[in-house]
């Protein structure tokens, strides 16, 4: 998942990413929606596909990317994972979750900044490397959005929907 594509004038074609994915050795490429949502396959870690699809794409793009790797095993652990959905009659529409670059056990002072941004009507919930979002009014209001996560907790991060969550998911069990 690339975080800041084709928003803000950081335009990267799906067409050439897929090809770019495929030389640099990815098998079964396809890309989901214009956002930088990738399912491959490869026989490479995460942290170098990491490095190494951060490193394709910052070349093409105006700004920087931000590149998290997850796995069809550690997405489905995602998906089963959250702890909103236990939560009974929740809309899953209003439902995100932020993929952080690194799995962290932030500090109480983070945990407070978040308590903070969040407020009495958004929640999260860390689960080491993401952070599950229920904003019921919509994520665009929210205070905790992408880049205030990754300020607090000092680490790259890029924020799907459930739709797409699911989607990637059904994608990469194929």
């Amino acid at each position: 998942m690339l975080r800041g594509v084709n928003v803000g004038g950081n335009t990267l074609k799906m067409d050439w990413l897929r090809n770019a994915c495929e030389e640099l050795g990815l098998r079964d490429v396809q890309t989901y929606v214009q956002s930088g949502n990738l399912v491959f396959t490869s026989r490479l870690g995460a942290a170098k596909l990491a490095q190494t699809l951060k490193a394709t794409v910052d070349a093409q793009t105006r700004l920087p990317v931000t590149v998290v790797v997850r796995s069809a095993t550690e997405l489905a652990k995602v998906v089963a994972g959250n702890p909103f959905l236990k939560q009974g009659a929740v809309d899953i529409a209003k439902l995100h979750v932020t993929f952080l670059g690194k799995a962290v056990k932030p500090a109480k002072a983070a945990l407070e900044r978040l308590d903070a941004l969040a407020g009495s009507r958004d929640e999260y919930r860390i689960a080491s490397g993401e952070i599950y979002l229920h904003c019921p009014v919509n994520y665009g209001e929210t205070k905790l959005s992408n880049t205030a996560i990754e300020k607090v907790l000092g680490v790259g991060a890029t924020t799907r929907n459930w739709k797409t969550v699911t989607t990637l998911l059904g994608m990469a069990e194929q």
